[in-house]
């Protein structure tokens, strides 16, 4: 990978040293020339006639998205965030009265908390599978806890607090075994990690187009496989993803558009379209790899600081690189991070409650690197920071 050009095709990397792609990557020159050329056509010529001028590449979309995942373009949904095709796949799944949601240990919030309200709505029973002493999802204990109440497996790819990567692939393995819905949230491996939805063997995959993918804010999609699509019914279905063929009845779509609604940002939606034709062209292979080295570098780093603490678990580690200090809080190393252009973010308690509160963490400085990021820009990280505990 030629480093140089591809950060000459990154405005941002000339104002910040930025290690949050986790929260949101920089886009490149290429994604917003994309996005603001758009929304100028539309300002001039209106946003129906713009969108039908554009219709084949605003149809690219799909098969950009399938490329990426190893899936066909009929099985990829566009929506507006990752929370919003996590929520559509979840709530479209019929649950009765004791029906069991078994979840990893790293939910994230927004999931648990559906996870919670199923429990009202519906009358389910969320099963936590523990970890094993990596930090990771014990499939060993998964497979104990699978019943015949057993409706949904819910797994995070990659917790947002720490480098974990769960065996999603295993995990596969349980539910198609066991024939049991699988839902999995992508939402900080897509665009860093090769994902291949065959391999995997999930039913649904959820992700966000700002994170990993470049892409920008208020996009993501949502993955549906072509052997669920006949029995699952969204509970949003509207004009686009159904026909209003008599008074009394409707016909929705047979393909993953019936999760989406009419409509969407298309400026935003052409962004990410070039931000996954540009991750497509680089090869996530790639990137997967030069993620890892970064982050390994970082990891090194910090563990020559004899104040700093990485809080990194599992037997592989992604791009995402955690960590505490003896002297600091994370609030206030982010703080002084910030006044030297570099940018981070601090996880807290309530975002992973089940996995920070069994490690006993309230907070964690996150620092996510991308393939863009230097060995460079750590030591410059790496300094601040001693020079921050002297």
């Amino acid at each position: 990978m030629d480093i140089k050009a591809l950060r000459n095709e990154t405005p941002g990397v000339n104002e910040v040293i930025h290690f949050n792609n986790a929260g949101a990557s920089l886009i490149t020159q290429k994604t917003l020339d994309a996005q603001l050329g758009y929304l100028k056509e539309e300002a001039l010529f209106g946003g129906y006639e713009t969108a039908a001028k554009y219709e084949k590449r605003i149809n690219a979309f799909y098969t950009e998205i399938a490329k990426l995942l190893n899936a066909e373009p009929e099985e990829i949904a566009y929506t507006e965030s990752a929370t919003v095709a996590w929520e559509r796949a979840f709530f479209s799944i019929d649950f009765k009265p004791g029906d069991e949601i078994v979840c990893d240990h790293t939910s994230y919030a927004s999931n648990y908390i559906a996870h919670l309200q199923a429990e009202q709505r519906y009358g389910t029973k969320t099963v936590v599978i523990p970890a094993n002493h990596f930090g990771e999802v014990d499939v060993e204990a998964l497979k104990t806890l699978i019943s015949a109440k057993t409706k949904l497996i819910s797994i995070t790819h990659m917790p947002t607090n720490g480098g974990l990567v769960n065996p999603a692939e295993a995990i596969g393995r349980v539910a198609n075994e066991h024939h049991i819905l699988y839902l999995l949230d992508a939402c900080q491996s897509a665009g860093q990690y090769p994902l291949d939805v065959r391999k995997i063997g999930c039913d649904f995959l959820s992700s966000t187009g700002r994170k990993y993918l470049r892409g920008p804010r208020g996009t993501g999609f949502l993955y549906a496989s072509k052997k669920i699509l006949k029995s699952i019914t969204p509970i949003n279905l509207d004009l686009h993803s159904a026909e209003w063929n008599s008074i009394n009845s409707f016909k929705q779509l047979d393909n993953a558009k019936k999760f989406e609604t009419w409509e969407s940002n298309i400026a935003a939606k052409i962004g990410l379209i070039t931000a996954v034709q540009q991750i497509n062209e680089i090869g996530i292979d790639k990137i997967c790899n030069r993620v890892t080295e970064v982050a390994d570098y970082l990891r090194d780093e910090l563990s020559k600081i004899k104040e700093i603490t990485v809080q990194d678990i599992g037997r592989v580690k992604s791009g995402i690189v955690t960590f505490t200090s003896s002297k600091f809080t994370p609030l206030e190393m982010k703080k002084f991070f910030s006044e030297n252009k570099i940018n981070t973010v601090t996880p807290t308690l309530s975002g992973t409650r089940i996995d920070m509160e069994a490690r006993k963490l309230d907070a964690v400085l996150r620092s996510s690197v991308h393939y863009y990021n230097t060995k460079e820009e750590i030591d410059t990280f790496a300094s601040l920071i001693k020079q921050m505990h002297r």
